[in-house]
């Protein structure tokens, strides 16, 4: 049955993940188009079988939303109701899924080939599998995948099509029409394609809207779309979109259906095929476009090895227990049912707080590998030797001896971490810096990032690639420490030790970098027990009723901890040093990333800041996003105007430096 609890606080290290099975084993040993070719037999939603293409697209432009839309567009434009009709069918033929099963067993012969050569492993959790196939028989089932590659959705229709599950439709970017062949073969493998912005039509909206409801309250298919709206280029988890999960709840809010499960997928990559190109989005460099020639061009990538990839089917979450208490869906029944209207506060702040309790529960199932950890430690000693401007690395045994320490603080955090006991330290460290060889340099037994650009203004980008490479695979591991590290840095900066003040300080910068990781609304208490306990737990802090002292022990932790964060606070920082010391009157928010990044450069080569993560566009978007949200910053007809004086934009400076401000708040307990 699905369950209530998206997630809550309690030990970690008492949950209970299930075992994984390698799918990628048997294709090695038998015949890839046997395999692709063989009986498939899912099981469906009731038993009912799936509604062809044509009866879809009928009954969505018969529904009464499409009738009541068009009536109102007609009326707007003086145009006749047919003539809008004719432009709802084409809209809708424009984005429909046409799924066929001889293109799924064309992709699926191919992809098992492509994926042998690129990927030692992918593993499933066999348990996660049957209770999916359990609640595809009893409710409409939505799929929530993480997003940190073009490969996601492949996939889990690859691993639908390996268990006898019925193949999602899964929404994809209107990109992918103009890929020739491709965009097509996409459509026929289950993909129905929306644009990346709506503006303000209405029809379009309304036709997508219905759509997918369609597809939702008739078991069509489960349906696939990624709540985080696009891919990770940092490996983070992104702040939820709202839009599509609003229109799958729908169904269940105005009683259409009985319930709905939904279902988080966490995608774990050992190495991402996207890393090097991720690394230079985030500085500035645009995204290639989405084409078949490009596709051919990335075939470079089956020379490399990519090591494992671990998927993880969550727990399924019933919407309509998690609703429960929550909703009063009586408010459905004081307009028609088709008439469409804006969602209540009410419903706003439910669909909202759901999402990133789901996004939660992706990270909490993600898979981290020893290279996460390494990248992390790595990145540390790099900033320091940055500080005493020298370049001598690590040396391989202490990095290994390191490697240990944070293996068992991970774990006493909670980590889903794949470490093999049975084999010795060095050689998994060893075999990680293997697999990673283009971030790392060993030599004289010593471990660095590479280095040896000509000028210093290629030194700096070319170590910045570097640098935001290690940096996504460290913040694969970011949601285990986020927490503590915030404590942490709350410690580090209070003038005093009291618990209260300790707390303050913490919600502070909770509220900060609400925009830059998943913290749910409404639970800064919680997070900072929670946070207490973990730190508590690995002896670092004792507590009283009063005060939060670190123990001798401890300070190893809270130094790795606060080094987590510091390149986060000095980006803030650095925002709020550019809209103090450089920014125009007439600064447009288009105008803010390349001001800010030239700032940025200037700054690093004097040697003045040492963290090059700072030039992430993703960093800096966050910030400004998190000044807005606190009025520091108006966006006033695409101009940033600065709503704050100077002088309180250079205290928050001096606050993400190290002194942070007491301000009034509920008290935590323990």
């Amino acid at each position: 049955m699905p369950s209530k609890t998206i997630y809550s606080h309690r030990d970690p290290m008492l949950k209970k993940r299930d075992d994984f099975e390698d799918i990628l084993e048997e294709r090695r040993n038998s015949s890839d188009l046997r395999y692709a070719l063989r009986c498939y037999t899912p099981v469906l939603y009731k038993g009912v079988p799936p509604i062809k293409a044509s009866m879809l697209k009928s009954m969505v432009l018969q529904s009464g939303q499409i009738r009541y839309i068009i009536s109102q567009v007609s009326k707007e434009m003086g145009r006749a109701n047919d003539d809008i009709l004719e432009e709802a069918s084409a809209i809708l033929d424009e984005m429909a899924q046409r799924l066929q099963l001889s293109t799924v067993r064309f992709f699926v012969f191919t992809l098992s080939k492509v994926f042998k050569i690129l990927f030692r492993n992918i593993c499933v959790n066999e348990e996660g599998i049957q209770r999916l196939q359990q609640a595809i028989q009893e409710h409409p089932v939505v799929l929530l995948p993480s997003h940190r590659s073009y490969m996601d959705f492949l996939l889990v229709s690859y691993i639908m099509y390996t268990y006898d599950l019925a193949l999602p439709v899964i929404a994809a970017g209107m990109d992918f029409i103009g890929m020739k062949f491709i965009g097509e073969m996409l459509r026929m493998s289950g993909a129905f394609f929306l644009r990346r912005s709506f503006g303000g039509d209405k029809l379009y909206w309304a036709v997508f809207s219905e759509y997918v409801k369609t597809m939702v309250k008739n078991g069509v298919a489960p349906v696939e779309f990624f709540l985080e709206g696009t891919r990770s280029r940092t490996c983070k988890s992104l702040t939820p979109k709202l839009g599509l999960l609003n229109i799958v709840m729908d169904p269940f809010l105005k009683g259409e259906v009985f319930d709905i499960s939904l279902v988080p997928i966490s995608i774990s990559y050992e190495r991402i095929l996207e890393e090097p190109l991720y690394a230079r989005e985030l500085l500035g460099v645009p995204k290639p476009k989405e084409s078949t020639s490009g596709l051919f061009k990335a075939r470079k990538v089956l020379n490399e090895d990519y090591g494992s990839i671990h998927v993880y089917f969550g727990q399924p979450v019933s919407l309509r227990s998690i609703a429960e208490g929550r909703v009063n869906r009586c408010q459905f029944n004081l307009i028609p049912r088709h008439i469409p209207r804006k969602p209540s506060e009410e419903i706003h702040n439910f669909v909202n707080d759901s999402a990133y309790r789901l996004v939660r529960a992706q990270e909490e199932n993600m898979v981290l590998k020893p290279w996460a950890l390494l990248a992390s430690l790595l990145l540390q000693n790099h900033h320091q030797d940055q500080k005493m401007e020298q370049t001598q690395g690590i040396a391989l045994d202490k990095l290994t001896e390191q490697a240990l320490w944070l293996r068992d603080v991970s774990r006493q955090y909670g980590a889903f971490l794949l470490w093999p006991d049975h084999m010795p330290p060095s050689e998994i460290v060893s075999s990680s810096l293997s697999l990673h060889q283009g971030l790392v340099r060993i030599s004289e037994g010593r471990v660095h990032l590479p280095q040896g650009a000509v000028t210093p203004e290629e030194e700096l980008w070319s170590q910045a690639v570097i640098v935001l490479s290690c940096a996504s695979y460290r913040n694969q591991a970011m949601h285990i420490f986020l927490r503590p590290a915030l404590l942490a840095s709350a410690i580090h900066a209070a003038t005093s030790n009291k618990k209260q003040e300790v707390f303050n300080t913490f919600s502070f910068l909770r509220n900060m970098f609400s925009n830059e990781f998943i913290l749910c609304p409404g639970a800064t208490v919680q997070d900072f027990e929670e946070a207490c306990y973990l730190l508590m737990k690995t002896g670092a802090l004792q507590a009283s009723q009063q005060e939060l002292v670190v123990t001798e022990k401890g300070h190893r932790t809270l130094a790795f901890l606060t080094s987590m964060l510091d390149p986060f606070l000095q980006g803030y920082q650095v925002v709020c040093r550019f809209l103090c010391e450089e920014a125009t009157e007439n600064l447009t928010e288009k105008q803010f990333i390349p001001s800010i990044r030239k700032f940025i450069v200037k700054l690093l080569l004097s040697g003045s800041l040492r963290y090059t993560e700072v030039l992430s566009f993703d960093l800096q978007k966050n910030a400004l996003a998190a000044l807005l949200r606190l009025g520091a910053v108006q966006k006033i007809k695409g101009v940033l105007v600065i709503v704050w004086l100077l002088k309180q934009i250079s205290n928050l400076c001096v606050c993400l430096g190290g002194k942070l401000p007491t301000q009034n708040a509920v008290i935590a307990r323990l």
